[in-house]
Order: C-alpha cells, then sequence, then structure tokens
C-alpha cells in the first residue's frame, strides 16, 4: 500500500514538475512562452476584476508571475512526492492562481471553438484541485502515528495489560503499560 500510494503521488506530481522543468528551461530573460501566453490572459483577468469587484490590481512584471508559478509548481510537486502537506497546499495555492487567469473560459462565447478547448482544461485543472484538497483532508483526518517502545523480551511473549488511570472508555495522556512479566511500568 506504501509504494502504490507514493507512485500515485509520483505520477500525480510529474504534471507539476515536468510543467515547472519545461517552463524553467524555456524562461530566458522575458520570461519565455508562458510569459507571452500570460500577459494578455492576465490584463483580462485585472482588468474583470478592477471592473467588477473595484480592487485595484498592482503592477506586477509576468516574469515574476511565472517564476512564482514554477517555484509552486517544482517545489509543491518534489514535497508533495513525499507526501507533504506543505507541497499539496503549493499546489493548492497555484492552481487557485493560475485557473482563473489561464483558462478563462468566461470571455467566450460557447459556440466558439476556444470555449470548448479553455472549457475542457479548466475542467481538468479543476479536477486535480479537487484531488489536491481530497489529499489535504485525508492527510488530516487519520490521527498521528504514536511512537512505538521497544518492549523487552519479556513483554513480548505475553500479553500486556493498559491500565486506564482510573477512568474507563479513554486512553489516559500519557497511557500507561503495565508488564506482568515483570511488574514494570512504561509511559507511551
Amino acid at each position: 500500500m506504501a509504494f502504490t500510494s507514493f507512485l500515485g503521488r509520483v505520477l500525480f506530481a510529474s504534471i507539476f514538475i515536468l510543467s515547472a522543468y519545461q517552463e524553467f528551461n524555456e524562461f530566458g530573460v522575458d520570461g519565455g512562452p508562458a510569459a507571452k501566453a500570460l500577459k494578455p490572459k492576465f490584463g483580462v483577468f485585472t482588468s474583470h476584476v478592477q471592473s467588477h469587484a473595484g480592487i485595484q490590481v498592482p503592477e506586477i512584471e509576468i516574469k515574476h508571475l511565472v517564476s512564482a508559478a514554477i517555484f509552486l509548481k517544482g517545489i509543491g510537486g518534489i514535497l508533495f512526492i513525499f507526501g507533504s502537506s506543505l507541497g499539496a497546499y503549493l499546489l493548492i495555492i497555484h492552481q487557485l492562481i493560475a485557473i482563473p487567469i489561464l483558462y478563462d473560459f468566461y470571455n467566450y462565447d460557447n459556440e466558439e471553438k476556444e470555449f470548448n478547448q479553455l472549457f475542457l482544461k479548466f475542467t481538468q485543472n479543476m479536477a486535480l484541485y479537487g484531488a489536491l484538497l481530497f489529499f489535504v483532508g485525508m492527510k488530516n483526518s487519520f490521527p498521528r502515528r504514536l511512537h512505538k517502545k521497544k518492549w523487552s523480551s519479556c513483554c513480548k511473549s505475553t500479553l500486556p495489560v493498559f491500565i486506564m488511570d482510573g477512568r474507563a472508555g479513554d486512553f489516559p495522556s500519557p497511557a500507561v503499560l503495565w508488564c506482568s512479566c515483570i511488574g514494570s511500568m512504561e509511559i507511551l
């Protein structure tokens, strides 16, 4: 199960890592093709935000946005492979910023060819975003593993008894373990 989970994280993160690698290699002085493709879309996005929400968007160089995307995808993907929630959060931040800007199907009429292409990419990236949210939710829903202490050879052969600190029902904090063969107590 652990290998399958690791393999799944590698395959999932490869989307982000390979994209970051490609953008990094093509970056150049001006941000490369990613900056050229992002510039008009970011302009439309900022005008929508300013006209509909009344929020003034500060001037940002497009190559800085591309470099931030490379960082979020690259570092987030690598951390995600090792099961880090921080990596998942970095990828979530990237998806939250990139999806509405890059896949702006809402700027096209539904009869246009671009609408269908952008809507398909939008829904695919929303599925990736949902998978990241699922990963974070599952990661936070399981209790942390308790550090297991090594048992003495005597305790391995006998059944340990948990002393419940005088209360029935819940384990005390910290739980006390009594080894019946030598009569010793260990704190877990």
